[in-house]
């Protein structure tokens, strides 16, 4: 049977445990993979039974990280398609996180940045990465706040001494 060239048919939908096939999605493109004891969600596309693309988050109280996005498409599809499928995966991680009472969310750009500023992330300085979130591979922060590209350093980082106001 042959295979279509577009690639329409993709569903999404919320990932949990077993991790195990989001960290062979992850392994096949040479991402690198969270510890999957720290996972805190994940969400998913697939292309019919096959998973095709994941995003994975950490959680450390009200701020995540998130890891991936991570998308595998055919060969046959269309240019943008990878891109979409990351964008629509970034959108749900945002809703997602934003019911879950998460109100700042970091990401390694991985030269996604076009994914990431058309969804309101910005560059940030290291220091506003929360203790629990540090020591990720990659280089660059980019931080999401409320859905807004708007930030400002509010001393959650990680050790603005309190005597120092915030700008």
């Amino acid at each position: 049977m042959a295979r279509s060239n577009t690639w329409d048919a993709i569903a999404y939908r919320p990932l949990g445990p077993p991790w195990e096939a989001v960290a062979s999605l992850f392994r096949f493109a040479g991402a690198w993979t969270p510890d999957l004891e720290s996972v805190a969600g994940g969400w998913g596309a697939w292309d019919g039974e096959a998973l095709c693309g994941a995003l994975l988050a950490e959680r450390a109280g009200t701020s995540a990280m998130l890891h991936g996005p991570v998308v595998v498409a055919p060969s046959d599809a269309p240019p943008d398609a990878a891109l979409e499928v990351a964008d629509h995966l970034v959108a749900d991680a945002l809703a997602g996180v934003a019911a879950d009472g998460i109100d700042t969310v970091f990401t390694r750009p991985q030269g996604l940045d076009r994914v990431w500023v058309r969804s309101g992330f910005i560059p940030v300085p290291e220091v506003e990465l929360p203790g629990p979130l540090r020591g990720r591979p990659g280089v660059g922060l980019f931080g999401w706040r409320g859905g807004t590209a708007l930030w400002s350093s509010t001393g959650r980082g990680a050790s603005r001494p309190r005597s120092v106001p915030a700008r």
